[in-house]
């Protein structure tokens, strides 16, 4: 039809290297480990290939179903993924992004398959999260040697295999989380699930679980009500003697976020659970655990915060609107430029974490007490950007970005998730509070490292200065910080990433930071930068070369 010719549109931004992303590749080259650039390209060209991303939209599209029972009526409790979602697994497991880097034993393992992580999170944020639950049930386990010894070797292989079997005659093993209930959420102590001890060592778990994600996994973390208290168990989908172990699955949730991935409600009625750590030590068994879902949740969302300006950009640089390119329009500049800060920041941070958590499993004293307070820090304040940060990207694209064709609703929809993960703002922020008063080390480190940015900035510095102040003035109890504690540990939050912009980052992007961030003309939606700064090389850095 001659009214229907197709002008200023944006071709669409795939085939493309994911991980070309300089605020990835400085942080390896920082941390001298250039011998993981290869692999990380290599996992870049495929996350921005077309047939990577069709495999993201095709397990979005076709979310998966619960079967309760076989066609003759025998309780199976099974969830039927599209063909694409296990192909996205068997991509992700390849890549070691699950439980790879506790068996690697190379240096900077974490920090590498956090850059992986990171890059191959553009094509689908749902498998993420049964490979993030890997990767964290690991340290967790080893609190049971006998345990660890039987499956830790199988979820660090780099072999996806999906079917429901024993266990230790897999190929390689998905592990997931059972934690919360109805009446508790995020407070686990208030769990009502039972376990009581077999005569053979083992225990019957009775109780239902109100969340559980990717409930086709092979074994199961599970806190349940010991006879001495809240206590961490590990329950297989499938028993060594090859039967299946009660888990009936209720009802898979409706969620806000991605749908390619299920998350569960599950009836445990006396199953087959083993003991992970002390019995009523539950709490401090699983807390590693939590540790490395914090890490993947704030690396989870500065990789959304990318997704969406990378895609704002290419919008801008290719769509013209009162004459000019979108991206030449100054007021659309600021707006990138201060979305890309904060895609900037948040990434500096997620990855610097896992530059601790290397140190910190290499048994340095310091870096371990410094990620326990900067990762709830950071897991506070970023996942809380998440959500406006995604909603200002996809208004760059105008109405072209309220379409589910442009990916951007789907990015919007996933955000809140990473912030409500592992128990929301508040817990986090409150979380901060806990380590300062239980462990004050922790606190004194950290603002050691806060110092390390010291005489550089004159906004840094000034707000360096107000922090210390309002910890100087504590009488030792922080009961009196719970009321404005969001705030706190936003100014934390801040703090860091602006001591890891300016010593680690791009000068541009920590300059802009610092004054946007930390100065007195603070602006309060993105697209509020103050004049002088060099918009052009921040929006550079993360416009795609396609």
């Amino acid at each position: 039809m001659s009214t229907h010719a197709v002008t200023n549109q944006v071709p669409p931004l795939v085939d493309f290297d994911a991980a070309d992303q300089p605020v990835i590749l400085d942080a390896l080259q920082r941390n001298r480990v250039e011998h993981a650039l290869d692999e990380l390209h290599a996992v870049g060209r495929l996350a921005g290939s077309a047939a990577a991303l069709e495999l993201g939209d095709l397990a979005e599209a076709h979310p998966p179903v619960l079967k309760t029972h076989d066609r003759y009526g025998n309780r199976i409790d099974e969830v039927v993924y599209d063909p694409s979602y296990h192909q996205l697994m068997r991509h992700a497991v390849g890549f070691g992004l699950h439980g790879a880097p506790w068996a690697e034993g190379r240096p900077n393992a974490h920090l590498v398959r956090a850059a992986k992580f990171s890059v191959w999170g553009i094509v689908d944020a749902g498998h993420g999260c049964p490979i993030s639950m890997t990767y964290a049930v690991v340290p967790a386990l080893r609190a049971n040697a006998e345990l660890a010894d039987q499956y830790e070797s199988l979820l660090c292989t780099t072999e996806y295999d999906p079917v429901l079997s024993v266990p230790a005659g897999k190929r390689g093993l998905i592990a997931g989380m059972s934690m919360t209930e109805k009446q508790g959420g995020s407070d686990v102590r208030a769990n009502t699930t039972s376990a009581v001890r077999n005569a053979d060592g083992t225990y019957a778990i009775t109780g239902h679980k109100w969340f559980t994600s990717a409930p086709m996994s092979d074994l199961f973390l599970v806190l349940a009500q010991a006879p001495s208290g809240l206590s961490c168990f590990l329950v297989p989908r499938v028993l060594p003697d090859g039967t299946r172990n009660t888990f009936a699955l209720q009802r898979l949730k409706d969620k806000l976020g991605n749908h390619s991935n299920a998350s569960s409600e599950v009836e445990y009625d006396n199953t087959v659970g083993w003991l992970v750590g002390e019995e009523g030590r539950g709490v401090a068994t699983i807390i590693e655990m939590v540790n490395m879902t914090r890490l993947d949740c704030t690396l989870g969302t500065s990789t959304g915060m990318r997704v969406g300006v990378m895609n704002a950009a290419h919008h801008a640089a290719h769509r013209r609107a009162f004459g000019a390119a979108l991206i030449d329009q100054p007021l659309m500049r600021n707006v990138l430029a201060d979305l890309a800060v904060e895609a900037e920041a948040a990434t500096t941070a997620g990855l610097w974490l896992a530059e601790l958590t290397d140190d910190a499993v290499a048994g340095d004293e310091r870096a371990a007490a410094l990620r326990r307070i900067s990762l709830a820090v950071s897991k506070y304040h970023i996942c809380k950007r998440g959500p406006i940060h995604a909603a200002e990207a996809l208004e760059c694209l105008g109405g072209n970005g309220y379409v589910e064709e442009s990916w951007m609703p789907r990015l919007y929809r996933e955000a809140p998730l990473l912030s409500v993960w592992e128990g929301s703002g508040n817990v986090a922020a409150l979380d901060v509070l806990r380590a300062v008063a239980k462990q004050p080390a922790s606190l004194e480190v950290l603002l050691d490292e806060l110092e390390c940015s010291v005489g550089v900035d004159d906004h840094y510095d000034a707000g360096l200065a107000v922090l210390k102040a309002r910890f100087a003035g504590l009488s030792g109890d922080v009961g009196e910080l719970q009321y404005g504690a969001r705030r706190l540990v936003g100014q934390m939050a801040q703090l860091l990433q602006g001591s890891l912009l300016l010593r680690f980052g791009h000068p541009a992007v920590a300059q802009a930071f610092t004054v946007s961030r930390l100065g007195a003309d603070r602006g309060d939606v993105f697209g509020t930068l103050p004049s002088g700064l060099d918009v052009a090389s921040i929006i550079e850095r993360v416009t795609p070369k396609v």
